[in-house]
């Protein structure tokens, strides 16, 4: 797997590692923050046991510096997402990338480090992208999956009321306890929103526009 501007980093396919215990939690527990004293994320949120071996085991695959798990969400209608695990020693991040139909290169908008650096995406888009498989694509075809895999780039001050129900649903549908799912949706969506960084002024990342502060790098 070659993706230009990352050479050096030994990329692998990592969409089955969404069907192992463990990846949601650790894919999601950083969005949700710290918490509070009386509200702490854990894996549980997410149907993990914070005892799993399994678990734990998956986040040594995760944050291997030998091996960096790529996900691909393509889109059959619009711009797809590529999510990159950049684990270099001492910077380990995750990249956000999009995909523009017709063209040879994926734009990076955003990056991931403890909190979102760079252009995010409104709810409307997110839920566009996640909407759209690709069946004849490589990389991530279930609705709910795509939605939880682009939510760290929402970058809205809001969401429509449907939203905690959107990513409930989705949560559920990827093993998340259904009687914590829809306070788990909030947590996800609170946190989200208060860290909005979206510019009304700046052009959508999604329109391929050059305005989004990131480097563009070659898809192939």
């Amino acid at each position: 797997m070659l993706i230009k501007g990352y050479e050096d980093g030994p990329l692998v396919a990592g969409e089955a590692l969404l069907d192992r215990p463990g990846f949601w939690s650790n894919y999601l527990m950083p969005v949700c923050g710290g918490g509070t004293s009386a509200v702490r994320p854990g894996p549980e949120w997410f149907g993990d046991d914070g005892a799993d071996a399994d678990a734990d085991a998956l986040s040594e695959v995760l944050f291997d510096p030998e091996r960096w798990p790529v996900i691909r969400v393509p889109a059959e209608d619009g711009p797809g997402a590529v999510v990159v695990h950049r684990n270099m020693a001492g910077e380990y991040g995750i990249d956000y990338l999009l995909t523009h139909p017709g063209r040879s290169h994926a734009q990076q908008v955003a990056s991931w480090e403890g909190d979102l650096s760079g252009v995010g995406l409104t709810w409307d888009e997110l839920v566009h992208l996640a909407d759209s498989p690709s069946p004849a694509a490589e990389g991530v075809q279930d609705t709910a999956a795509r939605l939880l895999l682009v939510l760290p780039l929402l970058a809205a001050s809001d969401v429509p009321e449907p939203a905690p129900a959107r990513v409930s649903a989705a949560l559920t549908s990827v093993g998340a306890p259904q009687a914590t799912a829809s306070s788990t949706a909030e947590h996800l969506l609170t946190h989200l929103t208060r860290r909005a960084r979206h510019d009304p002024a700046w052009g959508s990342p999604l329109s391929g526009s050059s305005r989004t502060g990131g480097r563009v790098d070659s898809w192939s």
